[in-house]
């Protein structure tokens, strides 16, 4: 579909159950980018166990959980994790899914976009990083069209799909 409107916004718990239906339907499609998780995960009760997580950590200031809505139907997640305000540092990580339904249509790049505006106007950061499993194509290139440049290779970052993977770093300076 195309000349879907993208908006994010914070997390909510109500948004629970539409994340939970992407979650379920999408297991297998993201397996090759997101960790094993425990059953309970795949459960509105868990969804929203996590999402008062997610805000917990929002209120204390490390993370901004966000979600991706097309024209105003929730169509996936986007977060702000790991924000550091140490005088010499204000950086903080961005990563994001967008349900299956959704994908392919400029839902992520948008997004992204979205949240490089909200790091700089409302968390006040400088430096925006990523990470992306080699093979994750799509998302690099949502990370390229807002400006992202691969820094470096984390070699065996991150474990999936019973194994280390490495992952390409990204960063983007914000303001430029």
């Amino acid at each position: 579909m195309t000349g879907q409107t993208t908006t994010i916004r914070l997390i909510d718990i109500l948004d629970a159950a539409a994340i939970t239906a992407h979650l379920v339907r999408d297991v297998d499609a993201f397996s090759p980018w997101e960790p094993e998780q425990l059953r309970s995960f795949y459960t509105v009760a868990g969804q929203v166990e996590r999402i008062e997580q997610l805000l917990a950590t929002c209120r204390n200031g490390t993370n901004w959980p966000g979600v991706v809505l097309a024209d105003g139907v929730v169509a996936g997640q986007i977060t702000v994790s790991n924000i550091l305000r140490q005088p010499f540092l204000r950086k903080a990580s961005v990563g994001y899914w967008i349900g299956s339904v959704f994908q392919g249509q400029g839902h992520a790049s948008r997004a992204v976009a979205l949240v490089l505006k909200v790091m700089v106007d409302e968390l006040g950061l400088h430096r925006a990083e990523a990470s992306t499993r080699i093979e994750n194509l799509a998302s690099q290139k949502a990370l390229r069209r807002n400006g992202f440049r691969p820094y470096g290779l984390a070699h065996e970052n991150i474990f999936l799909e019973g194994g280390w993977q490495d992952s390409i770093m990204w960063e983007r300076i914000l303001g430029s």
